[in-house]
């Protein structure tokens, strides 16, 4: 299944029996569907059908849609004067000249194109209704390809973070069992100076703990840090999260919703590499890897 953006454009004109019919659609992203149309008024009782067309292929995005209806030139043969508006428009002339003498009246040409003034032929509406509808297709057929392209767009683009994130992942996993290796060691020295210069203190005449006890508080101590500092069940977690945020965006469908919560867990667990980061190597890949979540979280938002 095609990934499809919220973001998406389309616009056709047809040649109708009736005249000539625009339909213009255009979204952008939003939580849920909303439909906003601008229709002729002599369109305006074809709106059921228009919105039902969208929501038959759109589930998310701010979508406007936009008809317009150009009548179609007839012979005159089927034009006939409206007697009742000219007589108006003559009435109401006549008025006007009694007060303003030197007002011009009106021409041949401004009444032939006074509304109303001709008559024309009824639009039958179950015709307008069917060639609206085909249009529509047509219509929504090059809107939904518009969005079906921008998400494989966003697609790729996402596809390329997860890419990155893996490897600063897999590049700095290894690390670990040293980094904290290293940090007991030299927690153990220290603690070890400290207990010398207590010792050297007792002989003084201080009281101090044993040597026993003080090497076994040492081995707590250390242990207890080593296991703040140790990041490897939280680089696990990222492995995971990001595997399923690339077998969501692999799989396809409506991945919105479902991968704004994968950037949740992603930021959580970078946020936590960070806060335990013990060395500049980890630290840095932590905001390296918030950086790329950021990018994506923007993306997301985007998608259907």
């Amino acid at each position: 299944m095609t990934i499809s953006s919220m973001t998406g454009y389309a616009v056709t004109t047809h040649e109708t029996s009736n005249g000539t019919l625009t339909i213009e659609l255009k979204s952008v992203n939003s939580r849920f569907l909303d439909l906003q149309f601008r229709i002729n008024d002599d369109l305006r009782a074809l709106e059921p059908a228009l919105r039902e067309a969208i929501m038959a292929r759109i589930t998310r995005g701010k979508v406007e849609c936009r008809v317009s209806f150009g009548r179609k030139v007839v012979a005159s043969a089927t034009q006939a004067l409206n007697t009742t508006v000219l007589n108006s428009l003559s009435t109401l002339q006549a008025g006007v000249l009694q007060v303003f003498s030197n007002a011009q009246p009106l021409s041949v040409n401004e009444l032939l194109r006074w509304p109303g003034v001709i008559e024309e032929s009824e639009i039958s509406q179950d015709t307008l209704q069917a060639e609206v509808a085909t249009a529509m297709q047509t219509t929504m057929q090059a809107f939904v390809e518009s969005r079906a392209r921008e998400g494989n767009a966003l697609q790729t683009m996402l596809l390329s973070r997860v890419d990155d994130m893996e490897a600063i992942v897999t590049r700095i996993t290894p690390l670990i069992p040293q980094v904290v290796a290293q940090f007991q060691q030299k927690a153990t020295e220290r603690m070890q100076e400290a207990l010398g210069l207590a010792q050297k203190s007792a002989e003084g005449g201080t009281s101090v703990v044993s040597r026993d006890e003080a090497l076994d508080r040492i081995r707590q101590e250390v242990t207890l840090y080593g296991i703040r500092i140790d990041v490897a069940e939280e680089l696990s977690r990222l492995g995971a999260h990001l595997a399923e945020t690339r077998a969501i965006l692999k799989k396809g469908g409506q991945v919105g919703k479902r991968l704004d919560f994968m950037m949740q867990e992603l930021n959580r667990e970078a946020n936590t590499v960070g806060s335990k980061a013990a060395v500049k190597e980890l630290s840095d890949a932590s905001m390296a890897m918030k950086l790329l979540i950021e990018q994506m979280r923007e993306q997301v938002q985007n998608l259907e």
